[in-house]
């Protein structure tokens, strides 16, 4: 009977034991904090920025990033998005919210937004207009019998004609002072205006258009050339590539104005030669003209003009 109850007593207290320890906790994992960056602004140009997230975790480790975009005008292109910093490109203006998911070693995950406003590039208007172009000149000649130029003359212009009894070309060279455009400005126009001249020295001297074709060329110039030597004989080289042609006209005085030639400015700019323009005849027969204002002439508002829009 007492061994009963002493065995009794033995398992009373064990089985009391057991139910009043508690079962051993369980840790609860820690979700890692995300960290996107500060917000920033940017203006094009560029079209990219940088993105410099972070994450933490307070009980283990951050083992994965991923960037993505949420919003935005575009689709923008993320080159690294598997790291906590990457460079995005390919924006254009408006604002971009990006998000930065991070991920721990237990699979627990944390996420952080960054904005990008993008402004659109500042657009710089330009316009030459010079008085008195050094860069300038008429160019007459044929090679053989007449020879010769005429910077300080009062037009310029694309003709043939005859000088006493002897055939003559008349083309003109053009340059603007492109000094300062930036290097890594962005052409976005370029416009050419020439003034026909009302009051013609060459040709019939009455109509500074005359001819049945007059139709003319503006060329970019490929070579050097010096305003004081230069003659018939010596002309630097033109480029037909991305010409303008102008028709031929029977209005006795017709100005050209807003001519694009943007695509000579843009290439003048990234091979850094400026050799300016070559305005001719495109068939060059006699008793055809398009006579024009040259920087000399009288009227400063008829003088040359090259107007440029460019971002940089």
């Amino acid at each position: 009977m007492k061994l009963f109850s002493f065995l009794q007593i033995a398992v009373l207290t064990v089985l009391s034991f057991t139910a009043c320890q508690k079962p051993n906790d369980v840790p609860v994992n820690q979700v890692p904090v995300a960290d996107a960056g500060s917000s920033q602004t940017i203006q094009l140009p560029p079209d990219s920025a940088s993105l410099n997230g972070s994450g933490k975790d307070s009980d283990g480790q951050v083992v994965a990033y991923a960037w993505s975009e949420v919003s935005g005008p575009n689709t923008a292109v993320i080159l690294n998005n598997g790291a906590a910093s990457t460079k995005i490109k390919g924006l254009i203006a408006g604002i971009y919210v990006f998000q930065l998911l991070v991920v721990d070693n237990m699979g627990a995950t944390g996420t952080d937004t960054v904005s990008v406003t993008v402004h659109a590039a500042k657009i710089i208007n330009l316009s030459l207009q010079p008085n008195q172009n050094p860069t300038e000149v008429h160019v007459w000649g044929n090679a053989t019998t007449l020879e010769g130029s005429s910077p300080p003359a009062p037009e310029i212009g694309a003709l043939r004609w005859t000088y006493n009894g002897i055939e003559v070309g008349m083309r003109a060279l053009l340059k603007f002072d492109l000094g300062s455009i930036p290097s890594d400005a962005t052409i976005l126009s370029a416009k050419l205006t020439l003034y026909s001249n009302p009051t013609p020295l060459n040709g019939d001297s009455k109509k500074a258009n005359t001819g049945l074709d007059n139709t003319t060329l503006i060329q970019r110039v490929t070579s050097t050339w010096v305003p004081n030597t230069v003659r018939w004989v010596n002309q630097p080289t033109a480029t037909a590539t991305d010409q303008v042609i102008i028709p031929h006209t029977a209005q006795p005085f017709l100005d050209l104005v807003n001519i694009d030639v943007s695509k000579f400015v843009s290439a003048m700019l990234s091979s850094n030669s400026n050799n300016g323009f070559l305005i001719r005849l495109q068939t060059e027969v006699i008793y055809n003209s398009r006579i024009f204002c040259s920087s000399k002439y009288a009227d400063v508002t008829k003088h040359p003009k090259l107007v440029i829009e460019y971002t940089k």
